[in-house]
């Protein structure tokens, strides 16, 4: 059994543990495809877990995009000046408080970056949350000790060089994609309740009308560019209507942002793909 290798960020929603359906769906789409497209990123769990000869790699949120980029440019320069940031003394919340402070008030990427990985493995539960004026908001975690991703962000720096990252809307990733291509959609999650309203992810969130739209745009690329699409989403109503044109499954999964890690229940996925 080949080896899966782990995400160098704490991911809310992240899908390691759900690579190997999502691959195997993938390759059933279209199994000579040399592209995987991912509009919505996060973590790259799905990106380090399959091997296409090319990978174009989406996200709205800039700052993720940002420390990809610089990752897979300066991987050892990286990772030397991020290990400098993970002692004792910055497992505080003074420390980290100062550090959030620093990187919402930062215009060079490079600090950004480092800023960013900084408070991902510091911060509460992985989360990653802005606020109306775009200012990274999570608080401090209170972990014993966070643990520096050296093997990962060497993994992910390597396996980068066949990517290209960008940062846009998933409509543009879907107004430009190559031949021979197969997408996989992993969007912000439609709420499971009023309460469970999650979407402050990027500055502008993903609403509604975002969902129905991307079942669309999934819909034209399968059957009429006959570029095939897979999304997953909470099994819901809502999901079940707008995906109506695709052959819908289901997989069940463990929440991961519930605190109390004895307590998460497990929930209902949707795997809707779309081909021609």
């Amino acid at each position: 059994m080949q080896t899966k290798t782990r995400a160098f960020l704490k991911w809310a929603g992240g899908k390691y543990t759900l690579v190997e359906d999502i691959a195997r769906r993938l390759r059933l789409a279209d199994a000579d495809a040399d592209t995987l497209i991912e509009p919505f990123v996060g973590a790259g769990s799905v990106f380090l877990n399959t091997n296409y000869k090319h990978y174009i790699l989406n996200d709205i949120n800039a700052d993720l995009i940002n420390l990809y980029k610089e990752l897979k440019t300066s991987p050892d320069e990286f990772v030397s000046d991020a290990k400098k940031l993970f002692v004792e003394l910055n497992n505080h919340p003074d420390a980290y408080y100062s550090y959030r402070q620093q990187f919402n008030e930062s215009v060079d990427v490079y600090e950004r970056a480092i800023l960013f990985l900084y408070m991902n493995r510091h911060g509460y539960n992985g989360l990653c949350r802005y606020n109306l004026k775009g200012s990274f908001n999570v608080p401090f975690g209170k972990y014993k000790k966070p643990y520096f991703p050296e093997k990962e962000l060497y993994a992910f720096a390597n396996k980068a060089q066949q990517a290209t990252f960008t940062c846009q809307s998933y409509e543009k990733v879907f107004a430009s994609m190559p031949n021979n291509a197969v997408v996989y959609c992993d969007p912000p999650y439609v709420p499971l309740s009023k309460t469970a309203s999650f979407t402050a992810y990027a500055k502008g969130g993903f609403n509604l009308d975002d969902q129905a739209n991307l079942a669309n745009l999934a819909e034209n690329s399968a059957f009429i560019s006959k570029t095939p699409v897979l999304i997953s989403n909470h099994d819901t109503v809502w999901t079940r209507k707008i995906y109506e044109q695709a052959h819908l499954d289901v997989i069940q999964v463990k929440r991961t942002i519930s605190p109390k890690g004895n307590s998460r229940n497990a929930v209902n996925e949707l795997m809707a793909l779309y081909r021609r």
